[in-house]
């Protein structure tokens, strides 16, 4: 197996929209951005958690009206199961309206953050 197969494996794919699940700021514990919210599920040791924060905080910083919220997992766990996290970072980007627009399991890309968030806006 090559090293890019494992790097491939360790990234995340952005997946379909799940349009029936919304957030708000009670459940974030944070507010929602104008615009589209960048929602992180990260836990305590997870390495690629830490380069996700950063390119999540990268994106929100470059976009206007959109915010990056992250949330300790361990610390939520009632939330990690009713959404069916199930590895961290999961990431969540929600519209507006706090609806869940697409869904990655992994390291995301920055691309495909961006790519995200135009569905999103």
């Amino acid at each position: 197996m090559s090293a890019g197969a494992v790097d491939d494996r360790r990234r995340a794919r952005v997946r379909e929209r799940d349009e029936d699940t919304r957030l708000g700021p009670d459940e974030l514990g944070g507010r929602l951005g104008e615009l589209a919210t960048l929602v992180q599920f990260s836990s305590a040791f997870c390495a690629p958690c830490r380069a996700t924060r950063r390119v999540l905080g990268e994106v929100a910083a470059m976009v206007p009206g959109v915010a990056h919220v992250e949330i300790d997992a361990e610390a939520r766990l009632e939330l990690v199961r009713e959404l069916e996290i199930l590895k961290t970072p999961t990431v969540l980007v929600l519209d507006a309206h706090g609806r869940v627009v697409r869904r990655a399991v992994g390291q995301p890309r920055k691309a495909d953050v961006i790519a995200a968030l135009g569905e999103a806006v």
